[in-house]
């Protein structure tokens, strides 16, 4: 009995291959959202040496392009202003129909587990908030493409997942930073948001990468292709993970991993602007913006105060990567988790860079403070700041994480005091001082802000 459903299983699937020749990667399918008033790009297979007719329902224009001697085909076509649904038939002599198709706002989110962390929260680790987030979830206007996690060796064509609508049950799977930077991007915008997450926990930054941009990186493995493959190997998570969607017309791309770099942290930022340079030539849609997430205060066991030198790497990557953008997170860490429960925040902060710099809204502030100069005055340190127009606030609380050592190079904690733009920073164990430092401890957190309410990001004002 068995054997004879099995044929039955596969008689059918051939009479259904029969029956449509066209095959669409999963990206493009029945609720999926397009990227709005843009030239996108679709391809698929169909028919050998056949004329392949697509016709939207938005122009109701008949587009045709030719079908290669392997089947392979792909087509630019516009698309309107935000708004649906609508569908996309393709016919190359069998028809083929998807629909309840959105026009609107595509971005990627991707990274390891602080990106991939769900609404639902993970095994004794909440997201903040996770059932009121979840409460609101059935409204319309967003949409899910989760890419489950793989690995591959070699660049993979094919994925299995599908779009889908937002409910209590698919959001709580989903990206909990991805999801609420969607939900939140299209509350202000009023137009359709499709997310895409493709991230997996515990992963360097080296998987996520092609075998070109790695060219002149030597602090990491690279196993023979015998090896058994594990999630760190070189270019794996790319291949099974990124490949499956490259050319499929994103906005941008929301970044958050490090955590694993924590070993190799002194390439890090170059590694990130190999990658993202990468990425864009593949796309192909030229620069999108780019905004990721530097890591959190955390304790590690293995390696010891790396993650400032981390947080260094990842600052110094926004002057390497064009139209890039870091949210800070020093002052939303746990010292007892490496996934900190408040992803609201984060998503606000991925937000607050996507509304000012991409879609205009003017009068949004973007960046916290960042360090800019320092100035000896007797036994005090004066520090300066940029991104500061409207002042430094600590909120009424005892301004934390401020060390200062003089010539012997030996930190103590110290008092730090806003004046106005300004933090004048003493120690009554450091008559004269020489070098400041904040926050630039693996487990110092800090909460210091400009008064727009956006944190300061950890420094040194010393290269010791």
């Amino acid at each position: 009995m068995k054997r004879i459903i099995v044929l039955v299983l596969m008689l059918l699937s051939c009479i259904q291959v029969l029956q449509a020749n066209v095959v669409l990667p999963a990206v493009f399918g029945s609720g999926m959202v397009l990227q709005q008033k843009e030239k996108v790009k679709i391809w698929g297979k169909a028919k050998p040496n056949s004329l392949l007719s697509i016709t939207a329902s938005w122009d109701k224009l008949n587009h045709q392009t030719k079908v290669d001697a392997a089947g392979n085909w792909n087509i630019k076509i516009q698309t309107p202003k935000a708004g649906g649904p609508y569908e996309i038939s393709f016919n190359d002599g069998q028809k083929l129909v998807i629909n309840d198709i959105l026009i609107g706002e595509v971005w990627l989110c991707s990274g390891q587990s602080n990106m991939e962390m769900p609404v639902k929260g993970f095994g004794n680790q909440p997201t903040l908030n996770s059932n009121d987030i979840l409460t609101d979830a059935d409204q319309p206007g967003v949409r899910l493409f989760r890419i489950e996690k793989n690995l591959s060796r070699t660049p993979l064509t094919v994925l299995s997942n599908k779009w889908e609508h937002t409910s209590a049950a698919s959001v709580k799977e989903f990206s909990a930073i991805g999801y609420q930077f969607a939900r939140m991007l299209q509350q202000k915008l009023n137009v359709p948001v499709g997310i895409i997450q493709s991230a997996y926990g515990g992963t360097d930054i080296e998987a996520w990468m092609t075998k070109k941009s790695l060219d002149g990186f030597s602090d990491f493995k690279n196993p023979p292709d015998s090896a058994k493959i594990i999630k760190n190997d070189p270019t794996v998570l790319f291949n099974a993970m990124i490949n499956q969607i490259v050319g499929f017309h994103i906005k941008g791309v929301l970044w958050y991993q490090g955590e694993n770099n924590r070993f190799n942290p002194l390439t890090y930022d170059r590694k990130m602007a190999a990658m993202v340079t990468e990425w864009r030539k593949l796309w192909d849609i030229g620069n999108w913006p780019f905004y990721y997430v530097q890591i959190a205060p955390n304790v590690y066991k293995d390696v010891k105060e790396n993650i400032p030198l981390l947080y260094e790497a990842q600052a110094k990557a926004a002057a390497l990567i064009p139209n890039s953008g870091m949210v800070v997170s020093v002052d939303a860490g746990s010292n007892t988790t490496i996934h900190p429960p408040n992803k609201t925040i984060i998503s606000k902060r991925l937000l607050y860079w996507a509304l000012a710099k991409d879609y205009g809204k003017e009068g949004i502030s973007f960046m916290g403070p960042t360090y800019k100069s320092l100035k000896i005055t007797g036994d005090k340190a004066v520090l300066s700041f940029d991104h500061v127009v409207m002042g430094l606030t600590s909120y009424d609380q005892k301004i934390i994480s401020f060390e200062i050592a003089g010539e012997d190079k030996v930190f103590y904690q110290a008092n730090a005091v806003i004046a106005a733009r300004t933090i004048a920073v003493t120690s009554e164990k450091v008559k004269v001082p020489v070098a400041v430092r904040y926050a630039f401890k693996d487990t110092s957190a800090g909460n210091l802000y400009n008064v727009e309410g956006l944190p300061m990001a950890p420094f040194r004002t010393d290269n010791w």
